[in-house]
This record gives structure tokens, C-alpha cells and sequence, in this order.
């Protein structure tokens, strides 16, 4: 009876609310201290200075009048000099051009290769996946130094086709990776289907496979033509005078002129507003094809 009634009046004694008011009150401190300092936020903001911060400095020399780093007036000159720079220019051809011939290529070759891997069964198809990882694990110096060996002992001149092989050759794994992928989500029930309805082989390729397969196609394209834009050490080794990229040229002017000019950071402006506005458009571009 005792313990009964000492329980009753601690029950009774509480007002409604008391404690789960606490508990808020207690939350609610927890969180204005955790606003106040969060590591994490710390963290984040060091990283986006680490990354941020050379673009506001390539960003701010570009527009120094001096060829040094030392600040002297503010000028436009690096960049109509950009326009009259004739190898600059040669080099940015070179580097569109085996872009988008390589990521061609490779984009064909890799869907023919994942489609037959994908739908056929022989006794090399585990060893054809996996040697066409090699050039995606193999250091970029060695495949370069690998594949200037092998123009040197077949007798091809180093140039544009060279390089154009070059970059056929590291670009083909990833568009191979992309695309079986997408495969590994076929329902091979659709190609039967298509056979029960009278398709042939080649109308089953072209109105079922391909279709299915093309997000991991463009995805496949729009990565070799971003890698082989950026690739510099194969390059390096299998372009031959008058076939470099604009990686090549950029290291050429930086060695040569001992250290990142005014013009060379106006030519890393442009780039930068180029690659923004390009994947900007390409973002409104996918959402209107989603959208249909």
C-alpha cells in the first residue's frame, strides 16, 4: 500500500508534458551547439578551398598585364593573343579531331565486342573480359611506352594515326564496361520475342539491342571524347612533330618558358567557361530527351 501510494503521487505530481518537454529542450541544445561547430562543415569548406582556390589565382593572372605572377594592371592582351597563337591552334584541332575519331571508333568496336560477348558463349569469352580491363589497370606510362615500342617495331611513323590508335586503345575498355553493363539488364526474352515475330538478326540488332544498349553507348562516347581531351602521358610517347594535342602543347610552352604564362592561364579560362556551358547544355539536352 506503502509503494502504491508513492507511485500514485510521483504519476499525479508530473504535469503533462513535463519531460517530454525536456527532452526537446535538450535536443534543441544539442543542435544549436552542433551548428555552431561541425567538423564535417570544416572539412568541406578546406576542401572546396583546396580545389577553388588555383582556379581564382589562374583566373586572376590570365588577366595580369605582366608575364610574371607579380601583379602590375589589369589587361586583356593574353587573350587576343590567344587568337593569333597559331600552333595553340593547331594543337586544339588535333586534340577535337583525335577526340572525337577515337571515342568513334571505340564506341563502335566496344558495342560490337560487348553485344557478342554478351549474347555468346565460346570458349575465350572469360579471357576476352578480362584482358580488356588491362588498359584501364596498366599505368599510363607503361601503356604508353608499350605502345611507342610497338609503332617503333612495326615500322609506323609517330603522328596523328598513331596517336589515333593510342587513344582507340585506352578509350576501348571503358565504352566495353559501359555497354556490358547495360547488357547485364537485357531481358533476353525481348530478342526471342522479336525472333517468334519474324525479325531477322540484323532488325533484332538495330530496333531491340541497340536502343536498350544506347544510354550505355553515350555514356561509353562521352567518356572516351573526355579522356582523350584530357590524356597527356600516352600522347607523349606516340605523338610524332606537328601531331601534338593541346595536353602536349600546353607542357611544351610551360617547360619551355619555365613555368604557367598569363596566356597559358587564359587558355585554361576559356577551357574552364568552354567545359561549363558544354555540360550545361548537354544536361538540358538529356533531360529533354528523358522528358519525351
Amino acid at each position: 500500500m506503502i509503494f502504491k501510494g508513492m507511485a500514485a503521487r510521483s504519476v499525479f505530481s508530473a504535469k503533462p508534458g513535463q519531460n517530454s518537454g525536456g527532452e526537446a529542450a535538450r535536443h534543441a541544445r544539442r543542435r544549436a551547439s552542433r551548428k555552431k561547430f561541425s567538423f564535417s562543415k570544416l572539412v568541406f569548406f578546406i576542401a572546396l578551398v583546396f580545389l577553388f582556390l588555383p582556379l581564382v589565382v589562374l583566373v586572376i593572372s590570365s588577366f595580369n598585364d605582366s608575364a610574371s605572377m607579380r601583379w602590375t594592371g589589369f589587361s586583356l592582351r593574353w587573350y587576343q593573343r590567344l587568337l593569333t597563337e597559331r600552333q595553340l591552334w593547331i594543337s586544339f584541332w588535333n586534340s577535337i579531331f583525335i577526340a572525337i575519331s577515337s571515342a568513334t571508333a571505340a564506341t563502335i568496336i566496344g558495342t560490337i565486342a560487348a553485344i557478342g560477348v554478351s549474347f555468346y558463349r565460346f570458349r575465350a569469352r572469360g579471357y576476352v573480359r578480362t584482358i580488356s580491363f588491362l588498359p584501364m589497370v596498366l599505368p599510363d606510362i607503361i601503356l604508353g611506352v608499350s605502345l611507342a615500342i610497338f609503332f617503333a617495331g612495326v615500322g609506323i611513323p609517330l603522328g596523328l594515326t598513331t596517336v589515333f590508335i593510342a587513344h582507340t586503345t585506352f578509350n576501348l575498355p571503358f565504352v566495353f564496361l559501359l555497354v556490358t553493363a547495360r547488357l547485364d539488364e537485357f531481358d533476353f526474352s525481348i530478342i526471342e520475342a522479336a525472333h517468334d515475330l519474324g525479325a531477322t538478326e540484323r532488325q533484332t540488332l538495330f530496333k531491340v539491342t541497340l536502343p536498350f544498349c544506347m544510354p550505355g553507348i553515350l555514356a561509353g562516347f562521352l567518356t572516351a571524347i573526355t579522356l582523350s581531351l584530357e590524356d597527356f602521358v600516352v600522347t607523349f610517347f606516340v605523338a610524332g612533330p606537328g601531331a601534338s594535342t593541346l595536353p602536349v602543347f600546353i607542357f611544351s610552352a610551360i617547360t619551355r618558358r619555365g613555368g604557367i604564362t598569363p596566356l597559358i592561364s587564359a587558355l585554361s579560362v576559356v577551357m574552364i567557361i568552354g567545359t561549363v556551358i558544354l555540360a550545361i547544355l548537354l544536361r538540358n539536352f538529356l533531360k529533354h530527351i528523358a522528358a519525351k
